[in-house]
């Protein structure tokens, strides 16, 4: 039996987590600093939910990681020379082990929701500048991966805090020194929102970092839901972008709270229990298109669109036998956007079960 004492327990273990976290994550300084993090192993807390939290960060970035090295390369390549392990060199010379965007963007994310406490889209952008322009929580130092719809959204971020910082100059309530970051929210959403996606942009880059999301409000669905769509149209503005993620959030949080994979395959999960409405080739997907198809011979494609995504990582968790070697794997062997596939995976995989890891 799962007692109160056990989950104040849990709880004060979680907060006593995250008060060691927070000051690095709100800190400018590069990647390599995590491994000075005085921090307890988080295997040693008792704590179910705290561990699959962990399996859906771990999964998301051993799947970016894995796929790094021969992101953009085809089917056919990949069935010639199959990724069986990490490698190094490939697409981007990286050291095996390094991640990419999606793991990049994950953290800018999670980092934004320790740190300020809530939901916090000004802060989410800031962050995703920074590492856009400064390697911020990229494993190399530089921003070397980027999405076509994540640069434009950012440069448009940009070009509105530079108006807004006009304006206040004008008014004499800042100076041409000011820096761009040092804008106030309320001054910036006084005069634009936050929808800096351009229309009709239906990549994959929103649904790759929405872990945190789920993983932040593990304790109400409500939350997920009432956010999920404003973090997805930051960048990414376009309705088969949001019903993705509206969906692909809905599956983690409840994997995250013990949902079996079979009721959350289930055809009618999203509206039995999510109570979300699907439309169109999203809906398609989530009824069970991935269950149909061998794999890349039958049309599952490791694609940058996110109905593709979408399809290739439960493809991958539908047939994975409950190991996430296997299923990281076929992601990733897909060819294409691997990183983003296996990534996408993996924050599911990780969040049903960490025993896979």
């Amino acid at each position: 039996m799962y007692t109160n004492t056990q989950a104040s327990t849990e709880t004060r273990q979680q907060d006593d987590l995250l008060a060691t976290i927070i000051p690095l994550l709100d800190e400018k300084q590069p990647y390599e600093k995590f491994e000075h993090l005085d921090c307890p192993d988080i295997e040693t807390y008792n704590n179910r939910k705290l561990l699959r939290i962990q399996g859906s960060l771990v999964g998301l970035a051993i799947g970016d990681a894995l796929g790094a090295s021969v992101e953009f390369r085809p089917h056919s390549y990949l069935q010639q020379y199959k990724v069986k392990d990490m490698q190094d060199g490939g697409t981007w010379g990286l050291k095996a082990g390094q991640w990419t965007d999606d793991t990049s963007m994950t953290l800018c994310l999670a980092a934004s929701l320790i740190v300020k406490g809530e939901f916090d889209p000004y802060d989410q952008f800031i962050r995703y500048k920074r590492w856009y322009k400064d390697g911020y929580m990229s494993s190399t130092g530089l921003c070397f991966d980027i999405g076509k719809s994540t640069r434009q959204a950012i440069i448009e971020f940009e070009k509105r805090q530079k108006k807004v910082l006009h304006e206040l100059v004008q008014k004499n309530k800042a100076t041409k020194d000011t820096s761009l970051d040092e804008i106030k929210k309320q001054d910036f959403l006084s005069n634009y929102d936050l929808k800096c996606g351009p229309p009709e942009s239906a990549g994959n880059g929103s649904l790759m970092r929405l872990a945190p999301i789920p993983l932040f409000f593990s304790e109400s669905y409500d939350f997920v839901k009432q956010y999920i769509d404003k973090a997805t149209i930051l960048t990414h503005n376009d309705i088969r972008a949001i019903e993705a993620c509206q969906f692909y959030a809905g599956l983690i949080w409840y994997a995250l709270n013990g949902t079996s994979k079979e009721d959350l395959l289930r055809p009618d999960f999203y509206r039995r229990i999510l109570n979300i409405n699907l439309h169109g080739d999203v809906l398609s997907v989530v009824q069970g298109s991935y269950k149909n198809k061998n794999g890349y011979e039958d049309g599952i494609r490791g694609k940058g669109y996110v109905v593709n995504a979408l399809e290739a990582a439960l493809w991958a968790f539908y047939n994975d036998e409950n190991s996430f070697d296997k299923g990281v794997l076929l992601a990733v062997n897909l060819g294409d956007d691997t990183d983003t596939t296996a990534a996408i995976y993996g924050q599911l995989a990780g969040a049903e079960n960490l025993s896979r890891l």
